[in-house]
């Protein structure tokens, strides 16, 4: 039983490093912009078809097929945030219209994915096959990888934050948008660095975990649905809220389905969300900490 809570726990290491992508692409948009991306789910789905793309019909090793995945994206963010978000940045209700023109962006990038890459699950070989055992304790080759670079990206994703222009510019914006401009920062500009990193963080999650779980027009719903409860209990905006969250919340899981069953993963989740909005509603974090 204890090596099984520990193969579980380990599981639940690798599904929240997968939320804390999904959740710290979420949470710097809503820190830069202080709006909610309804379709980050879609485009997290986009990424997975365009990895399995790469990786089928190109024949690139999955080591390149992520990096060129990611590229493509970066470039997605940056289009979809001249040409839905700022257009409307300057209307009257800015603080409503993102739920409905992201919404409304989800809607069509589900149904176009569905018309163009049809229903059928798509499925991608394990980057690295087998299986390894320590002590007892059994893992696939898979999840660790998931593991190692999910971990490896999230600590160069803080220190770029802290440390490069683009980064501090991004702080800078989500701590004083007009104090900011002032100081010669083009904040729309990222705004447009925001949507394309967020995108990029969600194709590496949906590349690392598409030979677990495959690839399908609909896969972005329920990731969407959990990395938004991750950003609520790690706290709106924070990046360190949302590593934290993730890390709790897929352990949670887990766990849950050792001691209980699978059914109660989802229930165990949600319940740490609301007993976290009872006693601190603002998350562990709260909406401005970096």
């Amino acid at each position: 039983m204890t090596s099984q809570l520990i193969e579980q726990g380990l599981n639940g290491l690798m599904l929240g490093s997968i939320y804390a992508l999904m959740a710290s692409g979420l949470s710097l948009i809503f820190g830069s912009m202080k709006m909610l991306n309804f379709a980050h789910g879609e485009l997290y789905m986009l990424g997975g078809f365009a990895t399995y793309f790469a990786v089928t019909f190109l024949g690139l090793p999955w080591w390149l097929a992520i990096p060129l995945a990611m590229g493509l994206m970066l470039l997605a963010g940056f289009a979809i945030e001249r040409v839905v978000i700022e257009p409307l940045l300057r209307r009257p209700g800015w603080d409503d219209t993102p739920i409905i023109a992201t919404l409304g962006l989800g809607v069509f990038l589900q149904n176009a994915a569905l018309l163009l890459f049809g229903a059928q699950f798509k499925n991608l070989p394990y980057f690295i096959e087998g299986t390894g055992s320590f002590v007892g304790i059994r893992m696939a080759y898979q999840r660790i990888l998931i593991l190692v670079v999910s971990v490896a990206v999230m600590a160069l994703f803080a220190q770029f934050l802290r440390r490069s222009k683009l980064g501090m510019a991004l702080r800078a914006v989500a701590q004083d948008r007009d104090a900011a401009r002032l100081q010669g920062i083009d904040a729309q500009g990222t705004y447009m660095w925001a949507f394309g990193i967020a995108a990029a963080l969600a194709t590496l999650a949906a590349a690392m975990i598409a030979p677990i779980f495959s690839v399908n027009p609909w896969m972005g719903l329920t990731l969407l649905v959990k990395a938004f409860a991750v950003c609520v209990v790690g706290g709106l905006g924070s990046i360190g809220g949302a590593i934290l969250a993730g890390i709790l919340l897929g352990t949670a899981e887990s766990l849950t389905v050792v001691l209980l069953s699978s059914q109660w993963k989802d229930v165990v989740s949600f319940t740490i969300l609301i007993i976290v909005l009872w006693v601190r509603p603002s998350g562990f974090f709260g909406t401005k900490e970096w």
